[in-house]
């Protein structure tokens, strides 16, 4: 009897280590393996249940799609789904003035000018938390920052500094975009 409770322990321990072996050896794969491309990965984003809650992280999530349009390779149907994501972080009367269809006309364009001209986003930076200008105007709460995407032509490297407006939805409170413009250096 003695012996068959020590082979029973010995098959319990040994099927312990195999499935903590197991357990390390896949951690930090998903279900099938597969990286997900950054397109995906803005693309991923459900903006009902995962809004970015700040105006620092609504701008990175822009300067994330922004990369992904300028710099990656897509489907027009990823494109659409992109500038659909672009247009949900813009406040109501921006929306307005780019409807849709003409919106991703217009992108289109700007990202083949871009293209064309051998242009590559390697990297942005927003303004940090505390330079965040936060602020009331005509009764609602608005904050203006900025974002400075580095960018390679040939052999060069620019800058492009961008200000952006922002304003609070009174019914969300989500921050939304109003308008950016390229910055006075």
């Amino acid at each position: 009897m003695g012996k068959l409770k020590g082979v029973i322990i010995a098959i319990i321990l040994v099927a312990l280590v195999g499935g903590f072996y197991f357990y390390v050896s896949n951690v930090g794969e998903n279900d099938d393996g597969v990286a997900v491309s950054a397109v995906q990965d803005v693309l991923l984003r459900n903006l009902d249940n995962d809004y970015p809650p700040t105006p620092r992280e609504l701008i990175r999530y822009y300067g994330d799609i922004t990369k992904c349009l300028y710099n990656e390779k897509y489907t027009d149907e990823q494109l659409e789904q992109m500038a659909d994501k672009m247009l949900a972080l813009y406040d109501d009367e921006l929306a307005e003035n780019n409807p849709r269809d003409q919106y991703i006309l217009n992108l289109k364009g700007d990202i083949k000018d871009f293209s064309d001209k051998n242009y590559t986003i390697i990297s942005y930076t927003t303004s940090s938390s505390t330079d965040v200008k936060e602020y009331t105007h005509e009764g609602r709460k608005c904050a203006s920052l900025y974002c400075t995407y580095s960018i390679k032509t040939g052999a060069d490297y620019v800058s492009s500094k961008q200000v952006f407006v922002l304003r609070k939805e009174s019914g969300s409170g989500h921050w939304k975009i109003v308008g950016f413009d390229i910055a006075n250096e």
